[in-house]
């Protein structure tokens, strides 16, 4: 029994020191997708071990991009490619500074293309080693605003794999058609098998020059950095809503859209005027012909006019109305762009259009005294206007009624000597 109890005891210690063994070789995995490396890092491994491997590139954790990183661990052939778009003030001079950060971390402009006003933007495409490219991108970020950033990692191992066979059984081919051209002895047999030598040894160019393409895609990352004008996009946008009634000076703005009242009923419109663009905005005007109204008429409901209206800022305004009858309004907002100091940019003023309809409604019912006299006011207009459109009608004809009364005047006239006779005709017989 002593002698078994002794047995059990060495093989269970046995068995820990495994376990621990294998604890510390997945440790050591761990480590190399981390930016430290662990004490299973630092050991000692022999030269045939397969944790050698995870614990050297574990030791360049502090320069190498994390997903290199394990692309280096498990042997695979990655594209890195990324596309940003990075908004600065000095297109010009954020290219030369892109230049100067890519090739001090190894790396050289790829190709370039740049366009002026009215829009000044610059693409650059920059080629770095893998080993730097995290780098690359975040400092590259640094020299602006980053817009948009789309980074792609691209495993391509199977499509070099592929390749590589590929070229492989077309480089035997060629090597067998030109022995057989060696051995032929006939004109007719040479000329058809260099025709087959011909062709395969343009496809074996071809997949040799798709491999090198993928192979320098790999060994170089790719980044493709375009750099647009900050200040060269302002923009407003303008909202109009009502709702009926004047009770809170507007603090129920915004509304639903356009508004159904009686006449002669009170409405509030209101005015929700949002910078939409990339430029702070100053010197802000609203002018309404339909209502009759200016800036000075409206209330300011949120936000401040004083103030510049940075990008994504909004005011909200508002105006009480009385309309009599139904109207569609026009309103039109104006802005001047301006820099971060308030000073006014070379460039013109940006303006929007916005309407809504306020419906005035007939109430029904009998007229009052007032609104009988203003029927019957109407009226008066209307038939003197028909009288003074006769009278212009029938002016440019007065001399032919002057002639036409000449004419009947004097048939008239020798109508009546007809009847009384002349001087030498005898008395009549009573």
């Amino acid at each position: 029994m002593a002698a078994l109890v002794i047995v059990v005891a060495l093989i269970a210690a046995a068995c820990s020191g495994g376990s621990s063994d294998s604890a510390g070789g997945s440790v050591a995995t761990v480590d190399a997708f981390t930016d430290e490396a662990g004490p299973a890092a630092e050991a000692p491994v022999e030269a045939g071990d397969d944790g050698g491997a995870a614990r050297s590139v574990g030791s360049e954790l502090s320069t190498t991009p994390q997903a290199v990183l394990a692309v280096q661990t498990f042997g695979r052939d990655i594209i890195f490619t990324a596309d940003m778009t990075v908004a600065v003030t000095d297109v010009a001079a954020a290219g030369d500074e892109a230049t100067r950060i890519v090739e001090s971390l190894g790396g050289f402009l790829f190709g370039q293309q740049s366009a002026g006003l009215p829009e000044p933007h610059s693409i650059l495409i920059f080629k770095v080693s893998p080993e730097s490219f995290r780098d690359t991108v975040s400092r590259l970020g640094g020299i602006g605003e980053v817009r948009t950033q789309n980074i792609t990692a691209d495993d391509v191992t199977d499509r070099i794999v592929d390749l590589e066979s590929r070229i492989s059984t077309a480089a035997a081919s060629v090597e067998r058609l030109r022995a057989l051209i060696a051995e032929a002895t006939s004109v007719t047999a040479i000329v058809e098998l260099e025709g087959q030598l011909l062709e395969r040894e343009t496809q074996l160019e071809t997949l040799r020059g798709q491999l090198r393409t993928i192979r320098d895609q790999v060994d170089l990352a790719t980044v493709v950095v375009t750099l647009t004008e900050a200040l060269s996009r302002p923009r407003v946008d303008a909202a109009v809503t009502a709702y009926p009634g004047h009770a809170d000076a507007g603090q129920s703005c915004p509304g639903d859209g356009g508004v159904s009242v009686e006449q002669g009923e009170p409405v509030t419109v209101c005015y929700e005027i949002v910078n939409t663009g990339d430029t702070a905005l100053a010197d802000i005007e609203i002018s309404d012909p339909v209502l009759g109204i200016e800036l000075t008429d409206l209330t300011v409901v949120f936000g401040d006019l004083e103030a510049t209206l940075e990008p994504g800022q909004f005011v909200i305004l508002a105006a009480e109305v009385t309309p009599e009858r139904t109207l569609r309004t026009q309103t039109r907002v104006t802005a001047a762009p301006v820099d971060g100091d308030g000073n006014a940019l070379d460039s013109r003023r940006v303006s929007t259009t916005a309407t809504v309809l306020l419906e005035a409604v007939d109430p029904g019912g009998l007229p009052g005294f007032s609104e009988g006299l203003d029927s019957s006011v109407d009226v008066l207009q209307t038939l003197g206007g028909v009288v003074v459109l006769v009278a212009g009608a029938v002016i440019p004809f007065a001399w032919l009624l002057l002639v036409l009364g000449v004419a009947i005047r004097w048939r008239r006239g020798r109508e009546r000597g007809g009847r009384t006779g002349g001087p030498g005709d005898a008395p009549a017989a009573t």
